[in-house]
């Protein structure tokens, strides 16, 4: 069964025109699509915010009062870390949350995958995706997990055996271990 959820996590790329669709002015959108085994949405859940979302730590955004997401198959460094390039000294988590704020600050749209057992759970493991459209510079739709490993803010997280969680990320983190965030710090090296 914990094979199920990684394979429906990174199930097919993000339809670029149908996450651009569920863009709304003025708000930021975010909705769950919930997967069956065949890898099928069976379910959608859709929210909308004035102010956006918040992250309550490293791997987690607040939805409501009674739902949390968790980035599935990345967590933050232990400890503390120094990072001189950002300015940054203090803990792993305050890092990774940091930067998960910043990938929630701007996306007109977020879209989250979750498996369908984890529908109606007060925290559910999800991968997400947000579209950025800043006209004439920017547009582009990027999976969170990835660029926060990419960048040094969060690492894969291990199965009992010392596998990867996430297989499909390990490239990302190769580029964050080239130097970049939490690993600019020689203590957070394995």
């Amino acid at each position: 069964m914990l094979a199920v959820p990684s394979q429906v996590l990174a199930a097919a790329p993000v339809d670029r025109a149908y996450i651009k669709s569920l863009a709304a002015p003025g708000k930021t959108v975010l909705v769950i699509e919930y997967y069956d085994g065949a890898n099928t949405v069976v379910a959608r859940k859709g929210y909308a915010s004035a102010t956006g979302f918040r992250a309550l730590s490293a791997v987690d955004v607040r939805l409501d009062s009674e739902t949390t997401l968790h980035l599935y198959g990345v967590e933050p460094c232990e400890g503390e870390m120094v990072n001189q390039r950002e300015g940054f000294s203090g803990s792993c988590s305050d890092f990774g949350q940091q930067h998960l704020q910043v990938h929630l600050k701007s996306p007109k749209v977020i879209l989250c995958r979750a498996f369908v057992s984890e529908e109606n759970a007060p925290q559910q493991d999800v991968t997400c995706f947000g579209y950025y459209y800043f006209p004439g510079v920017l547009e582009s739709v990027d999976n969170f997990e990835e660029q926060l490993l990419s960048i040094g803010a969060l690492r894969l997280a291990k199965k009992q055996d010392g596998s990867p969680m996430r297989p499909d990320l390990v490239e990302a983190e190769k580029i964050g271990r080239l130097g970049y965030g939490m690993w600019a710090d020689p203590r957070t090296r394995p």
